[in-house]
């Protein structure tokens, strides 16, 4: 898929397309860091159970820890989900027994202005999901 920016007829602005590929595991994680320590990764986000967003809002009920790799949101998709995978590939095992307690999926974002466009995933990029056994999701926001 052709990710250049473009500017169609009757559009004022550049279309722009953005992505990320997320791994989450959230639920009670009795211990954060064992968890960081066991997937060789620091989380790129990551919060607490009772922790807020800012003063006024709810508590988290649940515990979160969020690793999402370091490549340019311009990317294409399947890039992001390659990244993903290649460092998690040689950890599917213990992923899988982490979902027995916990919950842990690839949460995919798409972000773009251009309401007309879509994505396209190569087969080989979908292994991910196959291996640890999570649906393909994918968040689309237009604005």
């Amino acid at each position: 898929m052709d990710d250049s920016i473009e500017i169609g007829e009757g559009q004022d602005e550049a279309s722009y397309f953005r992505y990320k590929a997320t791994l989450r595991i959230f639920g009670v994680i009795s211990d954060p860091e064992a968890l960081t320590q066991s997937l060789g990764l620091c989380p790129t986000y990551s919060h607490r159970r009772g922790d807020r967003r800012n003063p006024s809002s709810e508590p988290y009920k649940f515990d979160m820890w969020m690793y999402t790799p370091p490549l340019d949101r311009g990317a294409p998709l399947h890039m992001h989900i390659d990244a993903l995978w290649s460092v998690l590939r040689d950890k599917e095992e213990f992923l899988l027994q982490l979902k027995r307690e916990l919950t842990v999926d690839v949460f995919l974002g798409y972000r773009s202005n251009s309401d007309t466009a879509g994505i396209e995933i190569p087969y080989q990029s979908l292994e991910i999901f196959l291996k640890l056994q999570v649906p393909f999701g994918l968040s689309i926001i237009i604005t």
